[in-house]
């Protein structure tokens, strides 16, 4: 066999097994070094967008070259994974705002289990294969991977968006040792002139087209931030709890989006029982019941607390 028949067969084989587990989409590119994306988050840190998240300081050069955080990689395998819950399982008026993506159990445990799962059966169709899955675990920009293996493109509110399917879906990786072939990268922006998603934005946080401070994100308030949310904010958070989804949610793309098929997404009848009546009554006790496999964890009772009290305020 040639060897570009070698390399196209095993792409191939790579996005059939992507699709047998469930992805939407899944793209490969060579591993190398971003140099487009270099001096973009060079010039994001020195600007301090990065507000309290200290860790996107560090691994500055394993952020920008996949070989060195995988030793002997050659191939990044991006994939899509649809999180945009179908009908029956939005919740309500009555609840306070929960990000879409949290609505079920937490992303990192069902993608990881469908990345091994995955992996398991390349190896026995193709060999040994030598590398790491991620998923939105490690020092990776998963977005300029996801954009330069042909997925999508990175809009204003700097998600993805992929034409078909909008922006509600997860980001996850293989960084392997296989050589491939490899995808083209989209290299046309889709989003024009519109400017839904900086105008929508209740704190303004999209300071410019891709560039979005942390330090003014309703998100990172009350996911990241570990200590109280500044005052100035009060009044700004449209009712949002855990994350936000204004800006995709405002997206003309995301008309495309199509509801997921993924059980372990969807929410659990007690959670969608937790109005914000009951949320705002909520304990430790029946946080640790509802949420025991929820992203929600992340923030804890505790944030998830000081939450809904700053948004009662």
């Amino acid at each position: 066999m040639q060897k570009d028949e070698q390399l196209a067969k095993r792409s191939r084989l790579i996005k059939q097994a992507a699709e047998r587990h469930g992805f939407m989409a899944c793209g490969i590119a060579k591993a190398e070094f971003l140099h487009d994306h270099a001096p973009r988050l060079e010039q994001w840190l020195k600007d301090q967008r990065q507000a309290t998240m200290s860790y996107m300081e560090r691994n500055f050069d394993k952020r920008l070259d996949p070989r060195k955080l995988v030793e002997g990689s050659k191939s990044v395998v991006s994939l899509l994974f649809n999180y945009y819950p179908p009908e029956s399982a939005r919740l309500g008026q009555s609840h306070f705002k929960i990000s879409k993506y949290a609505y079920g159990e937490d992303y990192h445990r069902v993608i990881k289990d469908k990345l091994k799962e995955m992996l398991s059966e390349l190896r026995d169709e193709i060999g040994q294969i030598e590398g790491r899955a991620f998923v939105d675990s490690a020092p990776i920009l998963e977005k300029a991977w996801a954009e330069r293996s042909g997925l999508g493109w990175i809009a204003k509110n700097s998600n993805l968006i992929n034409k078909r399917q909008g922006s509600f879906f997860f980001l996850a990786e293989l960084i392997i040792d296989l050589e491939c072939a490899y995808d083209t990268p989209i290299t046309t922006d889709h989003c024009g002139s519109c400017t839904a998603c900086i105008e929508a934005c209740p704190t303004e946080a999209i300071v410019s087209p891709m560039v979005v401070d942390a330090g003014k994100c309703i998100s990172y308030f009350t996911i990241e931030l570990k200590e109280a949310i500044p005052s100035s904010f009060k009044g700004s958070f449209d009712d949002w709890a855990f994350g936000c989804d204004t800006c995709q949610d405002v997206c003309p793309w995301n008309r495309f989006s199509s509801p997921h098929n993924e059980p372990r997404l969807l929410p659990t009848p007690a959670f969608q029982e937790l109005d914000a009546a009951a949320m705002i009554e909520l304990t430790e006790e029946t946080f640790k019941q509802v949420f025991s496999k929820s992203a929600l964890k992340r923030t804890k009772f505790s944030g998830l607390k000081r939450n809904i009290d700053f948004l009662r305020q």
